[in-house]
């Protein structure tokens, strides 16, 4: 059959052509079609082609213009050809009107009826001048991101430098004469800076990637272990978060949100450390809150689960606890501001009523006895509560009234990590000027802006202001500790002494053979240096400390047992005996194998103000400079530091920037450690009549790191907790890996 022949005047309605000016738009369409059809379309296709037929129509000056289906235009030949078509608009006559009509919303339309283009907006169409444009448009906004994302990370710099601007404004004495040697110290410690935040990188990326529950797995799967006693925790000291709770004018913009333990702690010291330091302070008149100020310990399992964000405590062992059945209702962690005196603890916040309560409860609920798990200053603290509970209240109330057989009734076990028993070296420094290792060993740099920032007298004056930690003084005298001539944990072959818990320098100096005769001063041992430290602070601390602590040497049975009656000794291993509770157990988990504090030199410096020692008759605060003093008032403190100028190589022990450095876990010594477990509580002795069992097991090294805090973490003491809890603790055998059996045989327990 022939192909049927189109006419291209023919059209259907609504088709038909119209080459009128102005005329020829589809109904509804809004395009204008001004097609003419191409001579060689009119009479159909070439002989002999059955191909389907197509027409080409043309604009008025015979440029081609496809058409598909029923004739309308292609809207992408449209924009590729708007080059030509807009040169052929300027050939098609006088008839034909082009112009150009600005919308409201800046965006442009062509106006041309009569042509394809009318009404047509021009951002539409691909036209190659505006390809050019619009490419440069694109280059500068790319630009312009560019800069805005650079602005993203300049601005919270730009704000911390401003608020460095506005705080070095403050203090006028920052930039003084010293800032010509900071740009050195600056270079030389770059590099540092930027591998030490590398190693801080890496190590929350380590916390994140090793987040798992493998211990509790593994002995779940293994032991079938189970939740068996309840479990409280007591963390140590400066662990627990501390929260504002003060709504007077000068604190209420912190209400409610944590002073210690969080970023909110370290914004606080940057932009307002006066009001920090003093709300953080204890009012050592009272030994309570300061005026203005109330702050107490967070609660619950997240008050010491980590400190600041990424940096876990407890974390780890409350998640393997949770592997075999604990949580919040057979589980606790028994928080408690750590600044406080053991007997304010109780006067403020009936410390140790709740924690008696909670033991109670959990025994009634569960039926089973209760573990108590203690970390760091915990240890001294859970001691403080098992002679106070016991105790009958005495004029004041003060005292549990439990009982002799309290203990053996409530409690399945002790479990002692780390434990500040005997006390810690460091502490002592802290108290006597504010230092320990990690300022004294830090670079030159960090030094100087510590100093700057918050000097060694006000860290010491901020360490006497937290009676809490006074617990921590060493306690045990020369018999624990060692005299001059000698101390049991001495390194076989000593050149020198731990025995010389101080040594003097007249002045600090660089060259050895500066000490002699004639600039060491009389040398101090453990059981001199508290007096002296006590000497040199105010007359508040002293008496705050008295009323609290003891750190003597007791073996009368009959002094012991009457110092049931007398809480200032209640923290002291050495002066209490243990409770009446047989059937409790005291395990002592610790780590060693690492290099931690023990004996120091220090240097004398020159004569100060001592602290609260004004003149009665003074007529203004001794640091007022104005200030009239009365005749004879002279000051009698001297400025003390320790001498990181002393470095002496070869030596045993090793003396390094003023430290002489025994074994430990970095920050507790091995004889403070595990002496009481395995000497001073093994078997029936004056300190444990009743014969309690205690077991001691030293943890070291990497995976199974040994670390003070780190210990928390690791596989073999998550493993013995869990053993202790589900009912296995006679699976936890005891394992002795470093010297404390040496040095316990050189102690003078008689």
């Amino acid at each position: 059959m022939p192909p049927r022949k189109r006419h291209s005047k023919k059209h259907n309605d609504g088709d038909k052509v119209d080459t009128d000016k102005g005329k020829g738009k589809d109904e509804g369409s809004g395009v204008p079609r001004i097609l003419v059809p191409d001579e060689t379309s009119s009479s159909g296709p070439p002989s002999g082609d059955t191909s389907a037929a197509s027409s080409t129509l043309h604009t008025p000056m015979g440029t081609p213009f496809p058409v598909t289906g029923e004739g309308q235009p292609q809207s992408r030949n449209l924009r590729q050809r708007f080059a030509e078509m807009t040169r052929d608009i300027g050939k098609a006559g006088e008839e034909l009107s082009v112009r150009i009509r600005r919308k409201a919303d800046g965006n442009f339309k062509v106006v041309a009826p009569g042509t394809p283009y009318d009404e047509i907006e021009l951002h539409d169409i691909d036209h190659p001048s505006h390809k050019k444009h619009h490419a440069g448009h694109q280059e500068k906004q790319a630009g312009w991101k560019k800069w805005f994302v650079g602005r993203r990370v300049l601005f919270p710099l730009a704000f911390l430098l401003g608020m460095a601007a506005v705080w070095t404004a403050t203090q006028p004495d920052l930039l003084g004469g010293e800032m010509t040697d900071l740009w050195p110290m600056l270079q030389s410690d770059m590099s540092n800076f930027l591998g030490n935040m590398s190693m801080l990188d890496s190590a929350k990326k380590a916390i994140f990637e090793t987040r798992d529950f493998t211990v509790g797995d593994s002995l779940h799967q293994e032991l079938g272990l189970a939740a068996k006693h309840p479990v409280i925790m007591m963390p140590g000291v400066v662990t627990s978060g501390l929260e504002s709770w003060s709504t007077d004018p000068i604190a209420r913009s912190w209400f409610r949100l944590r002073l210690w333990g969080t970023s909110t702690m370290i914004r606080a010291v940057l932009t307002d450390k006066e009001r920090w330091v003093e709300a953080m302070a204890i009012d050592l008149e009272t030994g309570l809150d300061p005026p203005g100020h109330r702050v107490r310990a967070a609660q619950g399992l997240d008050a010491a689960s980590e400190f600041i964000q990424g940096y876990w405590v407890w974390q780890k062992v409350v998640q393997n606890l949770a592997t075999i059945g604990y949580d919040p209702s057979n589980m606790d962690l028994a928080a408690y501001d750590w600044r406080v005196a053991f007997y304010n603890l109780e006067v403020r916040d009936a410390y140790l009523s709740r924690l008696k309560d909670r033991i109670e409860l959990m025994h009634k609920l569960s039926g089973e006895k209760v573990v108590l798990v203690s970390h760091s200053m915990g240890g001294s603290l859970m001691l403080y509560f098992l002679k106070w509970v016991e105790a009958k209240p005495d004029a004041l109330g003060f005292g549990g009234g439990g009982g002799p057989r309290w203990v053996e009734d409530h409690l399945e076990a002790w479990v002692n990590v780390a434990g500040t028993l005997l006390g810690v070296p460091k502490a002592m420094t802290a108290f006597m000027s504010g230092e320990m290792r990690d300022t004294v060993e830090i670079n030159p740099l960090g030094s100087y802006v510590l100093e700057k920032f918050f000097c060694r007298k006000e860290r010491a004056d901020l360490f006497r202001r937290w009676p809490g930690a006074s617990s921590m003084y060493m306690k045990g005298g020369e018999r624990i500790w060692g005299d001059l001539d000698g101390a049991p944990d001495d390194p076989a072959n000593a050149t020198d002494t731990y025995g010389r818990f101080f040594s003097f320098r007249e002045t600090a100096s660089t060259s050895e053979k500066d000490m002699n005769r004639s600039t060491i001063y009389p040398n101090l041992t453990a059981e001199e240096t508290v007096p002296y430290i006590l000497e040199h602070t105010s007359d508040t601390y002293q008496r705050m400390f008295e009323s609290n602590y003891s750190v003597g040497f007791e073996t009368d049975p009959r002094q012991l047992r009457k110092n049931a009656k007398d809480h200032s000794k209640w923290s002291n291993p050495l002066e209490v005996e243990l409770p009446q509770a047989p059937s409790m157990k005291i395990y002592c988990l610790y780590g060693h194998g690492k290099e931690t504090e023990r004996a120091y030199w220090y240097v004398k410096g020159e004569y100060e103000e001592g602290e609260g020692r004004d003149a009665p008759d003074s007529q203004c605060d001794v640091g007022d400079s104005g200030c009239e003093r009365t005749p004879g008032d002279f000051p009698l403190a001297r400025n003390h530091r320790i001498d990181n100028d002393v470095t002496v190589k070869g030596t045993r022990p090793e003396v390094r920037s003023g430290v002489k450095f025994s074994d430990g876990d970095g920050t507790i010594a091995t004889a403070s450690l595990g002496a009481m477990c395995v000497r001073g509580w093994k078997g029936k002795t004056k300190w444990n009549p009743a014969g309690v069992k205690p077991e001691a097991l030293d943890l070291r090294g990497g995976a199974l790191t040994s670390d003070h805090v780190d210990i928390l973490g690791s596989s073999p003491l998550n493993e013995a907790i869990l053993k202790i809890v589900g009912g296995r603790g006679d699976l936890v055998k005891p394992h002795i890996g470093s010297d404390i059996e040496r040095y316990v045989e050189k102690m003078k327990w008689d």
